[in-house]
């Protein structure tokens, strides 16, 4: 297969001319082309005078490609084999099946690659079905009464099903694409093969995911919705056993192999490992609020003239500088056109999240403004002091906000001076419990709005708009990230031999596509048996 890169076409040529240009940069007839995919497309919005595609398409041609490619002697012309992905060989020799815990992207790919080696695991999860749990998500932004164990952040999918399904990822790793070809499969839009921002959207990812515990079950494993995990039974340094909780009966399995996809939310999990002697440690993590902006106004930022063109959509931004104290701040997790999402998951607690639909078509766009906290800012050198850190910021914002889960707010120009904000302006906060208007700096560390309010200013001068007046912001987010890692060693596992800590509340990923891998390398691990 011949890979061409750095083919361009503007906004108004359509791609079916890929086909023509290839063969002229191929040197041969169109009609040698047997066909042609497209492997990654990306908008090229550096000159704001000249936006247009840039393409990489993957060629089958009918004659000798090796001879074709070397006649071209050209640096965008290369050969490539097709990826395919390699179940690795089954060593294990348990009697046992395994057990996956937690059904976010970790566990759900852990379990998918464990069900398609024929080992059928047994995958709990503590929250409700998707479909259940989105009912139950409406009725607490609708009637602020919250379900402890089937909200956004516990339930089927995960936290990332109420999100903009973004895949896209800082890490390297040959289980990326056959993560996004089950995706696809699995019902998400086609683009995400090939995109250099790929989302599938929240409307879209709730189908995605049902398929994928559907294939899990389909292969033998099993799916065992509203279990939550209340202990490990070891013994001598080894897992022999969970005890699960379903309905208020308790239940228990014995079993050597246990992979730990319990996401960053599950704390009360994290102690009953800590209890039992499992080696935690801190971890940097991150705190801020959600700042939304007119969609109109990003997209005038970054397309210039262009903005609103049908083929370029609602445009995304990716921002990050040095403030004050020498604290990094940057946006994480931008929704185009889309809303920010009251997320809490626990009594007494308020945080946002942000998410989109596939088409990103509303009239706000929200990003996460986030600022690094280092474990010397921590309240204690506990283990899981970063977690009651956390819970003390989210709790302060229930308070702050009135008590009845709406979310502090203000408008980006008062933030600027200081001042508590007393009107919205042209920018209508899109968080479904309500906001409350006030001054996030008795919401916010300190440290954190200082060197937010430097970063706004900052980010102005990348993207024209940023520190509008009337944008507001919205805290606080306090989730992006675990505020632990569970330490594991060369073979994935713990100090417990046959637990393997996995994805984003271990410690190991921060997204989607990184849990998703990680949780495929756990599974590559059980395959391998080494305790």
């Amino acid at each position: 297969m011949i890979r061409i890169n750095e083919m361009k076409l503007s906004l108004d040529e359509d791609e079916s001319l890929l086909k023509s240009k290839a063969a002229k940069l191929l040197k041969i007839n169109e009609k040698y082309i047997k066909s042609y995919t497209i492997y990654k497309k990306s908008v090229d919005a550096r000159k704001k005078d000249n936006i247009h595609f840039t393409y990489s398409i993957d060629v089958i041609i009918t004659l000798d490609e090796k001879q074709i490619a070397e006649k071209c002697k050209s640096s965008k012309i290369q050969l490539v084999e097709p990826y395919k992905y390699i179940l690795p060989e089954n060593k294990r020799s348990s009697k046992f099946r395994p057990i996956v815990v937690g059904f976010g992207p970790a566990g759900m790919f852990a379990g998918l690659i464990l069900a398609q080696a024929g080992l059928k695991p047994i995958i709990l999860e503590r929250g409700k079905d998707v479909d259940t749990r989105t009912k139950d998500v409406a009725a607490f932004w609708k009637t602020k009464e919250l379900n402890e164990e089937s909200n956004v952040q516990f339930g089927e999918g995960g936290a990332g099903t109420f999100s903009d399904g973004k895949l896209t990822t800082g890490i390297k790793s040959p289980f990326i694409r056959k993560i996004l070809q089950e995706l696809y499969e699995a019902g998400a839009p086609e683009e995400i093969l090939y995109s250099s921002k790929p989302h599938i959207g929240t409307d879209r990812l709730a189908i995605v995911v049902k398929n994928i515990r559907k294939k899990i079950e389909q292969l033998g494993g099993e799916v065992r919705l509203e279990c939550k995990l209340e202990k490990l039974i070891c013994a001598n340094g080894f897992i022999h056993g969970i005890t699960y909780a379903h309905n208020g009966t308790l239940f228990d399995m014995e079993t050597d192999s246990v992979i730990m996809a319990i996401g960053h939310s599950a704390r009360d999990t994290v102690e009953m490992m800590y209890n039992l002697g499992i080696n935690i440690i801190q971890k940097p993590f991150s705190v801020g609020a959600r700042i939304e902006h007119p969609q109109s106004l990003i997209d005038k930022a970054q397309y210039g003239k262009f903005a609103g063109h049908k083929k370029l959509g609602a445009a995304d931004y990716k921002l990050s500088c040095h403030g004050l104290h020498e604290r990094g701040a940057y946006t994480f997790c931008m929704c185009p056109g889309g809303t920010v999402v009251a997320a809490a998951s626990e009594k007494e607690g308020v945080i946002v999240n942000g998410m989109s639909s596939l088409a990103r078509d509303g009239k706000n766009a929200n990003s996460a403004l986030l600022v690094g906290i280092e474990p010397k800012d921590f309240p204690s050198e506990h283990p899981l002091s970063g977690i009651y850190y956390q819970r003390e910021i989210e709790h302060n914002a229930y308070l702050l906000a009135g008590g009845n889960y709406k979310a502090p707010a203000q408008l980006v120009g008062d933030f600027l001076k200081g001042m508590e904000s007393k009107a919205l302006g042209n920018v209508n906060p899109t968080c479904p419990t309500g906001v409350t208007l006030t001054n996030l700096d008795e919401c916010l560390p300190q440290k954190v709005s200082a060197t937010m309010k430097s970063a706004i200013v900052e980010m102005d001068k990348k993207l024209n708009g940023f520190n509008l007046y009337d944008a507001v912001l919205t805290a606080p987010e306090t989730r992006s990230s675990s505020s632990v890692r569970i330490l594991r060693d060369e073979f994935l596992q713990c100090n417990i031999s046959g637990v393997y800590p996995c994805g984003e509340g271990a410690g190991y990923a921060g997204g989607i596509i990184s849990a998703a891998v990680d949780g495929v390398k756990c599974a590559h691990a059980v395959l391998n048996d080494i305790h």
